[in-house]
């Protein structure tokens, strides 16, 4: 039997299993990919917030890459938090130096408003880290942090793309789940390279257990493209599978439940 696509995540560690590292894993399972990881940080979060944050050093993350990219080979990789400006360049490199496409998801706080990267590494991400992404996925409150572009509307959303491509990815996906409007509203994002454009739109839920959403889009994307999709063809079914993760998001703890990565096995539609 032939090995399955391999996709690498490099990120942090979500110690309630909802986020980061652990989405990632899941949903790579969840898609028929074999899920690899590099840790950057270790947190202590559950459904209430993040308690605590600790920072790999940087031997380690790259060990950990050259380990997993030199012997077993990856596919495509899925980048999540990377707390410092040292962590965001060394993993910058190291994704230059890689021929696989790249997902980043420049995570910037986390599902309860805790800072996950320091304010002086955001130069890092925007002159380092974007110019080497095949697809960025940022919301509206991380376009807001790299851009200055402040999204309030569809319309807006096109000023924020363009803002976001200048800094060099192929593409990016703007995802425009945090715009105002009642439960009933479509949830739309928009996927731009500056010449195609593809709006793409989903039943908005009504459900508050949305822990993990970012994380587990991104690592959708990768694992599609990781399995021969193209860009487009990635997105919309990573939108597909996310959009059917958090109708069946579940309450978990005090605070958030995370989606459900496991519902697509359960169905036979991953």
């Amino acid at each position: 039997m032939s090995a399955p696509p391999r996709v690498l995540t490099v990120a942090g560690s979500d110690s309630g299993g909802g986020a980061g590292i652990q989405a990632d894993l899941k949903t790579m399972l969840a898609l028929g990919v074999h899920g690899m990881s590099v840790l950057t940080a270790v947190t202590a979060q559950n459904s209430l917030g993040v308690q605590g944050a600790w920072e790999l050093p940087v031997e380690a993350v790259r060990a950990q890459y050259r380990s997993v990219v030199d012997d077993i080979g990856v596919q495509a990789v899925k980048t999540g938090m990377l707390s410092s400006a040292e962590l965001v360049g060394t993993v910058a490199d190291l994704l230059a130096g890689t021929d696989a496409p790249t997902v980043v998801d420049p995570v910037g706080v986390s599902k309860h408003g805790d800072a996950l990267l320091a304010a002086s590494a955001l130069d890092s991400v925007r002159t380092k880290l974007l110019p080497v992404a095949t697809v960025v996925t940022p919301n509206l409150d991380e376009v807001a942090q790299l851009t200055g572009v402040r999204v309030a509307s569809e319309p807006d959303m096109r000023r924020a793309a363009a803002a976001v491509l200048e800094f060099g990815p192929r593409w990016v996906v703007i995802k425009g789940g945090h715009l105002a409007g009642g439960a009933s509203q479509e949830a739309v994002d928009l996927l731009t390279n500056g010449t195609e454009e593809h709006w793409l739109r989903a039943p908005r839920h009504d459900n508050r257990h949305t822990h993990g959403t970012g994380c587990t889009l991104a690592s959708a994307i990768a694992s599609y493209l990781a399995r021969g999709h193209t860009v487009p063809e990635a997105v919309n079914a990573a939108k597909a599978y996310v959009t059917g993760a958090l109708a069946s998001g579940f309450s978990l703890g005090g605070g958030i439940g995370p989606v459900d990565h496991g519902w697509a096995l359960r169905r036979g539609e991953a």
